[in-house]
């Protein structure tokens, strides 16, 4: 049993009935069937994993329902479970049966009938793996639909009986279709899962740029390790000797931060590779960023109007798309590296002297994508040998424990100073850890920071 899983199925255990074959579970077939049915969504519905939904399944109805269950998943095509037909999971009351019984279903896989009915179907008693040879028993198979779309088999058997109570097989029908909506919501949950990692690699540059005389040094740690990040990162040549870094934030998390990012990293790879240098760079993709915002809102306005609908009022419809953006410019040259840079609307980056002086490296300015026509200027500092720049995202200033956040009375500064003399490397995994350990639990937002050390 997982750990995770642990609390759930505990749960299970808790919620199911006694066994119907006894005085109590009589009783309660006939008092407390509903209520066992909406506390069951309720759990099944807090799951996504559908491998856990099985096994709540399992727990929910052996042995209080029955002596033994299975449940066999399947996609659009074919059953797919442990191994070729085995089924996906077996539960028995006895444990030490559970093996064998599996043996036995699994040369019996589920051959469900035309049509989209979800049960309950007679379903051949598994012989010997249930008893005595001759022993028998009584199997239904019921088909697990959600949307229209079968996801698998629920069968269900109680040994020494020629049939289940009519309660039994109608609360294990509903209880099968509320297993069949979980199974089908967490392949959902999966398929997005899998489409926004696919989104987030490409978002993100497949590996930094190495700059001779720079060493560097990345931590990344989306919150969400299933979705986009609002949170990136880039560092790649721009020609003529020039290197060029990144380090921003969307306002938002999902597909909608997915867009800008999409949006922002191509242009700033483009601009600077066509020779803009910084504050133009952010003057520009500042005014990408409100054209792309305004066009959103007047194709939504268009496809309302055409619709018959009524007019988008102002604050309806897209909004602006914010981003905070520390972006610069390295050039290396004999005795150490310069470092142009600008910050809009972003954590202002460290620079971390040999002797473990700190102090800002840029000023503070607007974020990108909130006034029209800004203007943006850019800084310049000389990074000598041992010299380090830092850039972080919120999720390392804003780390929260109870009232105080991280960088509360310069906290970030303190924390890089005492990292004098570590290698770029070390910095960063330092930063990171005391990060971790300031919260005491899981980061609340996405976290990535950015250490450059002259060499």
């Amino acid at each position: 049993r997982p750990p995770a899983a642990a609390p759930a199925l505990e749960t299970a255990e808790a919620l199911a009935p006694r066994p119907y074959g006894t005085a109590d579970g009589r009783d309660w077939l006939g008092r407390g069937a509903l209520s066992f049915l909406a506390e069951a969504s309720d759990l099944l519905a807090g799951q996504l994993d559908e491998s856990l939904v099985t096994a709540l399944t399992g727990q929910l109805i052996v042995p209080r329902l029955a002596d033994w269950c299975a449940v066999w998943l399947e996609d659009e095509a074919t059953v797919r479970g442990g191994d070729g037909n085995a089924p996906a999971r077996v539960w028995h009351a006895s444990e030490d049966r559970a093996e064998e019984l599996a043996r036995a279903l699994e040369k019996e896989p589920p051959c469900p009938r035309d049509g989209l009915r979800s049960g309950p179907e007679p379903y051949p008693w598994p012989g010997d793996a249930l008893g005595p040879r001759g022993a028998r028993g009584t199997a239904l198979a019921y088909r697990l639909i959600a949307g229209g779309r079968p996801l698998g088999t629920l069968v269900i058997g109680r040994c020494g009986a020629e049939r289940f109570p009519d309660e039994v097989t109608g609360l294990v029908e509903d209880l099968g279709r509320r297993v069949a909506l979980a199974i089908g919501a967490a392949r959902q949950y999966a398929r997005q899962a899998t489409i926004s990692a696919v989104l987030q690699r490409g978002l993100l540059p497949g590996a930094v740029a190495e700059i001779p005389g720079v060493s560097s040094a990345l931590v990344y740690e989306p919150r969400d390790q299933g979705g986009p990040s609002g949170d990136f990162y880039d560092l790649f040549p721009a020609g003529d000797g020039r290197w060029c870094f990144a380090v921003g934030d969307v306002q938002g998390k999902g597909p909608e931060a997915a867009v800008v990012i999409g949006l922002a990293r191509p242009w700033l790879r483009l601009l600077a590779r066509e020779g803009y240098r910084v504050a133009d760079v952010l003057d520009r993709l500042n005014q990408l960023l409100l054209d792309d915002a305004t066009e959103a809102a007047d194709a939504a306005a268009r496809a309302l109007v055409a619709a018959g609908g009524r007019p988008v009022a102002a604050g309806d419809g897209p909004q602006t798309r914010f981003l905070s953006l520390l972006y610069g410019e390295l050039t290396p040259h004999d005795g150490g590296v310069r470092c142009t840079l600008a910050s809009a609307g972003h954590p202002l980056p460290l620079l971390l002297r040999p002797d473990g002086e700190v102090r800002t490296a840029a000023r503070p300015q607007t974020l990108l994508g909130v006034v029209e026509d800004e203007t943006y200027t850019s800084e310049t500092v000389e990074l000598g040998p041992g010299d380090s720049l830092l850039c972080v995202t919120d999720g390392v200033t804003e780390r929260r424990s109870g009232s105080r956040q991280f960088d509360d009375g310069d906290g970030l500064a303190r924390a890089l100073s005492g990292c004098a003399g570590l290698s770029a490397e070390l910095i960063a995994e330092r930063i990171r850890r005391l990060v971790h350990e300031f919260g005491g639990g899981l980061p609340e937002d996405d976290l990535a920071l950015l250490v450059l050390q002259a060499g």
